[in-house]
């Protein structure tokens, strides 16, 4: 039987009832304050399509550029795409990822991957055979 996940000895059901201010106080301070400062017009934007989605049990994937948006116990179980400045990434998110932000999670840029040098790149490569 697989462990329950638990935040700060809460399960997920109990956080997710639990009133904003109430769970505010067990994040991290980072997370914390961001969220004591008040949600930017983008955040609240993000939490009704979040809210509307949680209510009516929907699928659908919500497209944000809000990278910055602190993840919330009501938030899991949704698919979140989160612009990386390109594309938008699809996130799924987990109970584990409550209290990180989202942006944390699509990431900006690739793993650079070299390949075989080109004719003309330099001295050195007069001598790889081609193919």
């Amino acid at each position: 039987m697989p462990k329950e996940f638990t935040y700060r000895g809460y399960t997920i059901d109990e956080l997710r009832k639990m009133p904003i201010d109430k769970f505010i106080v067990l994040l991290p301070s980072r997370a914390r304050r961001s969220l004591l400062r008040g949600l930017s017009k983008e955040q609240s934007a993000l939490l009704e399509k979040v809210r509307k989605a949680a209510k009516t049990g929907s699928t659908k994937v919500i497209k944000t550029h809000c990278r910055d948006m602190v993840i919330l116990p009501e938030m899991v179980g949704l698919t979140i795409a989160v612009h990386n400045g390109k594309e938008f990434t699809p996130v799924k998110i987990t109970p584990e990822m409550i209290g990180h932000k989202l942006g944390e999670f699509a990431y900006t840029n690739k793993r650079v991957v070299h390949g075989s040098p080109g004719i003309g790149a330099s001295r050195s490569s007069m001598y790889v055979p081609l193919k």
